[in-house]
Order: C-alpha cells, then sequence, then structure tokens
C-alpha cells in the first residue's frame, strides 16, 4: 500500500461514525474485494490498518485501495445488506464454499400412488412431501431408495401409463397404471418406509431376512445371496451413530474453530436422535471466526435449499441475529446433552484442521511464493486475476476454445468459458484469433472485469495474435505464453513480445502455471468429449462450423439421429450443405468411430 493511499484511507477513517453497518473494501481497479458488517463501523475499520495482520488478512490489506460504508439502524440490516452484497459481488476475500452439488434427500411423495426417490435443491417451504436426509453419501441415498423399492412395490413411473409395465410382472409394483389400488394396502406400506428412513430397520430388516430364508429353502442360492447383500447394506452403509438423544430431536448442529487464517467447521445432521450425517470445511478467512459462521451457515443454506426445524450453534454466535436472517429456531445450550455434542463437534473441527494443516500451510506458501515471483518476473505490483486459454479440434476441423479464471492461482470455475467457433477457421491460429476477440470485445461492451494477465498455450506465433488482438481493442493487458519443446512438454516462458522470461522450470511459480495449463487443456477438448459421448446429432451440429440455425433444422429434419447421418454419403450431405462444410463433415462423421 503507498504512502498516498495510506494518507487517503487515514482520511476518510476519521470521517466515519460509530455506527452499525456494511463495508466494503476495493482493489486499484475499484473492484470490491471484501464486504465485512460491524456493531461499529469505525473500529472495525480502523482495526485493519492499525497494528499488525498476517496471513491472508495481511493480502487483503495490501490490495486495498479504498473502502465504502452504508450505515444501518440495526444489527440485522447490517447482516441482510452484507450477505446481498456478497452475492452481488462474490467477492475473492469472502468465505467461499466448495464447489460441490447440494446434498440429496430422499423424498416420499404424498401423491394417490406414493414413489420414493432421491432429490435435490428442494425447499421444505413449498415441498409438501416428505423429506428425509440430508444424506452426505449420495452412494447411501441411491441404495436405501433401492432396497426400498424391491422390498414394498410402490410405484415406480414419472407419470401413470395405460398399461403395467415389467416392475408389475417383476412383483415390484402393483399395477397403478391399469388397476385401482385400496389406499387400506398402500398406508401400511408407507408407514413402514417413513419408520425405515427415520431410523428404525427392524421391520424391513425381518422382511428380507425372512424373504432369505425362504428363498434358502426354495434352494435359490442367487436370490438368497442378494438378500444377504441387501442386510449388510443396511447394517453397514445405511448405518446411522447413535447418541443418546430424544428421538424426538432433529436439528443441524454448527460447531467452529479457527488457526491463524484456517477456518474448521463441523455441521452433523440430528434427525430422529441419530447422527444421520456429517459435513466438514477447511476455508481461508479474514474474518472474526463467528461472524465468519453466521456467513458460512448462511450460505450452506443458500446453497443446500433445505432448512431444519432447528439449527444449534455455540453460545457464543448471535443465535438472535441468526434466527431473524433465517426465519427458524436458532438455539445456543450451555448445558446438557446438546453441549456435549456441540463440544465433540468442535473436537472434530480441530482435528480436522489439524491434521491438514501441514498440507495447508505447504500448499498456501507455495502458493504465495508463486504470485511473489510471477510478479517479480513481470515487474508488475499487483497481479491477481488471470485467464487462460486454449483451442481443440478433431482432425484440423470443428474447433472449439475454453476460458479458465484463476485468482491468485486459485481457479474459480464458475467463470470457465467455452467458445464454439462458427466462422471457417482451418488453423489453430485463427481459432485463438476469433476466441481472444470475443471475450475482450464482450469486456469491453459489458464493462466486465478485466484481467491482470492472459496465459496462452503457446509460442510465439499464438502470443502474436493475442497481442494483435489486444492491442486492436486498446486493452492494457499483459500477456505471456507456454511455450513446449519439441517434445511437446513446456518448458519455456514468454512474454508479450516473444522474450525469455526468467522461470525455473522446477519453481512454484512454473508449477502453478503447469497447472492453469492442463486445466485449460483438459476444459477445452471436454466439449469435445460430450459430444461424442452423448452421441446426439443436435449435439453434434452445435459445433460444426458454416452450420447455422437454418441447416441445422434442414439436417435433423431429414436424417432425424447420428446413425443415419453417419450413414450418409456426401452426396446426400452436399443436397443440404455447401460442398466444403459437407466434406468437412463427411470426413468428421467418419472418424467418430
Amino acid at each position: 500500500m503507498s504512502e498516498e493511499v495510506k494518507k487517503r484511507i487515514k482520511e476518510k477513517l476519521a470521517l466515519v461514525p460509530n455506527k452499525p453497518g456494511s463495508y466494503q473494501m476495493k482493489n486499484k481497479d475499484g473492484i470490491i474485494i471484501y464486504v465485512g458488517k460491524a456493531k461499529n463501523l469505525k473500529n472495525r475499520l480502523k482495526s485493519y490498518f492499525t497494528g499488525t495482520v498476517t496471513g491472508k488478512t495481511a493480502m487483503l490489506v495490501a490490495d486495498i485501495d479504498d473502502f465504502e460504508y452504508i450505515v444501518t439502524s440495526s444489527e440485522l440490516e447490517s447482516l441482510i445488506l452484507e450477505i446481498t452484497l456478497i452475492k452481488k459481488y462474490d467477492p475473492k476475500y469472502n468465505i467461499l464454499l466448495k464447489d460441490d452439488k447440494s446434498y440429496p434427500y430422499i423424498e416420499l411423495t404424498n401423491e394417490t400412488y406414493p414413489r420414493v426417490r432421491v432429490v435435490r435443491n428442494v425447499n421444505r417451504k413449498k415441498h409438501k412431501s416428505r423429506l428425509f436426509g440430508p444424506y452426505p453419501n449420495v452412494t447411501s441415498a441411491r441404495r436405501t431408495v433401492e432396497i426400498i423399492n424391491r422390498m414394498y412395490p410402490l410405484r415406480k413411473c414419472e407419470r401413470l401409463k395405460k398399461e403395467v409395465c415389467l416392475y408389475y410382472h417383476l412383483g415390484e409394483c402393483l399395477g397403478y397404471c391399469a388397476k385401482k389400488i385400496d389406499q387400506a394396502i398402500i398406508q401400511p406400506m408407507v408407514d413402514e418406509i417413513a419408520a425405515f428412513l427415520k431410523g428404525d430397520s427392524s421391520i424391513i430388516t425381518k422382511k428380507i431376512e425372512r424373504e432369505m430364508k425362504a428363498a434358502s429353502e426354495a434352494m435359490n442360492y442367487e436370490k438368497a445371496l442378494d438378500c444377504k447383500k441387501m442386510l449388510e447394506d443396511i447394517d453397514i452403509t445405511l448405518r446411522h451413530q447413535k447418541i443418546d438423544l430424544n428421538r424426538n430431536y432433529n436439528f443441524d448442529l454448527f460447531a467452529y474453530y479457527q488457526d491463524k487464517n484456517y477456518f474448521s467447521v463441523q455441521c452433523f445432521f440430528i434427525r430422529e436422535g441419530l447422527l444421520f450425517g456429517r459435513h466438514g470445511d477447511i476455508l481461508t478467512t479474514v474474518e472474526d471466526p463467528k461472524e465468519a459462521l453466521i456467513e458460512y451457515i448462511i450460505k450452506f443454506y443458500q446453497k443446500n435449499s433445505v432448512l431444519p426445524k432447528e439449527i444449534v450453534v455455540p453460545n457464543d454466535i448471535n443465535a438472535s441475529l441468526l434466527q431473524e436472517y433465517l426465519k427458524v429456531k436458532v438455539n445456543s445450550p450451555s448445558r446438557g446433552d446438546i453441549k456435549k455434542l456441540i463440544l465433540l463437534a468442535e473436537d472434530n473441527c480441530k482435528i480436522a484442521l489439524h491434521e491438514k494443516e501441514e498440507t495447508l500451510n505447504k500448499d498456501e506458501q507455495a502458493r504465495m511464493e508463486a504470485l511473489e515471483e510471477l510478479r517479480r518476473v513481470l515487474k508488475k505490483k499487483n497481479v491477481s486475476r488471470m485467464e487462460a486459454f486454449d483451442n481443440s479440434h478433431l482432425f484440423g476441423t470443428f474447433y472449439v476454445g475454453g476460458m479458465v479464471v484463476y485468482e491468485d492461482f486459485l481457479p474459480l470455475k464458475e467463470e470457465y468459458r467455452k467458445f464454439k467457433i462458427s466462422t471457417e477457421v482451418k488453423d489453430d491460429l485463427g481459432a485463438m484469433r476469433e476466441v481472444l476477440y470475443r471475450r475482450y470485445y464482450r469486456v469491453l461492451m459489458e464493462n466486465l472485469q478485466k484481467p491482470d494477465l492472459i496465459v496462452i498455450d503457446g509460442g510465439e506465433n499464438q502470443v502474436a495474435v493475442a497481442k494483435e488482438i489486444i492491442d486492436s481493442l486498446h486493452l492494457d493487458i499483459t500477456i505471456i505464453g507456454l511455450k513446449k519443446d519439441d517434445h511437446h512438454k513446456t518448458n519455456t516462458l514468454i512474454d508479450e513480445y516473444g522474450r525469455v522470461l526468467p522461470c525455473d522450470s522446477h519453481s512454484n511459480l512454473f508449477l502453478f502455471l503447469s497447472k492453469i495449463q492442463e486445466e485449460v487443456h483438459r476444459y477445452a477438448i471436454t466439449y469435445h468429449r460430450t459430444i461424442k459421448q452423448k452421441g446426439s446429432l443436435a449435439s453434434l451440429l452445435d459445433v460444426v462450423p458454416g452450420i447455422g440455425e437454418v441447416r441445422r433444422k434442414e439436417l435433423l429434419k431429414k436424417f432425424g439421429s447420428l446413425k443415419k447421418l453417419k450413414e450418409a454419403s456426401l452426396e446426400e450431405l452436399e443436397a443440404v450443405l455447401n460442398k466444403d462444410v459437407a466434406e468437412n463433415l463427411f470426413h468428421y462423421l467418419k472418424e467418430l468411430d
């Protein structure tokens, strides 16, 4: 941080009121890099610029060029504003949850003829069906549904058909499509299934044991073995850890532990007095751990969508504030069995962090060293956001492009982009030219965040094309290329003029740049692989250059399937397409097999 910036910030700090509100830290480009809230804005903001800061907080402070704040009338308003701004700007220094899918639940529908199925992204308030879970292990959820559907002849189809299906003939469905089944037959099944999903496996276990015995006596050993396998699944895969709690207890419990900038959090899912599952995260944060846990919990339910009836947090967390925001009961016990469970979760947080701390420290140190070396090599004070490009093609045709985005050598996967190259491109340089122009023309027109660095997978020619495009758009963005040797192994780092940059091939910088190169290459070629795996005519035509919407519709109408298109002669293709496009498509189709 320069002396000029320090002076300007000091003058602004003198004017900040001692009131609650939300504050936003900005970098030199005016990008919001951190959003926080405070009961006392003046005290909180001063804490960043006085005293000693370390780790990720030191990185944040070094990036700050300015700050803004909004005064609110209460702490709840501050929290609402903070979360709103975090969702809007997604600042790099706020907590970033891992890019996992939401947890699955098992749904027992309330239809006339119920079904059991695995679902995600459900909203309990809008959902009238009965939900059981969450299941941190999706395999366990699916196997549970398989066992239920094997043991109980519930409806299996999404929509009722006019005739009975194979499940009816296998005895796994009562034929709801063609027969009217009395609710007196259905309800006992529903009650037993609900009891099983709440943790009482005794009824279904006895059913399977009887079936296994009958199969064994009939010398149907294959079926008997299958029953034995189901019992093992219930005993092992579906086993829940019992704890000494009332069976009516249903809640999610959160605990945390912080060491330096590392923040470890555990969530226990308690259902019917059983520890149904748990989720853990280890993150880096610049916040006070109590504030970090509140932000984490809110983001956790924004992502997973299903709020429990009750949440339990340690008693140093502002439970009333969280309760007001989430609109569910939030409890902070100071004694009793649930307090003991909080302490158990905290122990799990410590163990998880200590097990990974050495690895985390090494990774963080290597990343910081690579970032400092990159800034030194490029002679730039601040290089943070990087966008890397690569192209993929098949036999010189059907080019697609890929772009990956990194912030301080950490991937931002939600910002990755794929490009269908729709012009008559015949070479890598033409493909690179089109992708870069489209990307940075859009950056200009839509005022998107531009990168500090463009990373090109290629040598002098590819870098020269990138410089040509960036110069034509009058953008000031540094460009580097990752050049390969005769054995197709990356061994040199070059600048936008083709000059070799000093970078040891064994350094952390070279290692991290190579990881980016591998990632963008993987991302680009995935497009073609996905199309081939789908085996869809419509998917294939999406990447064929020279085929617009009109020709695409004509091909779909004429051939109807990928199989028929593969069988088409060149003359049949030329009846719809011009000669060059038809020839390219003809040769491409021959290579798909």
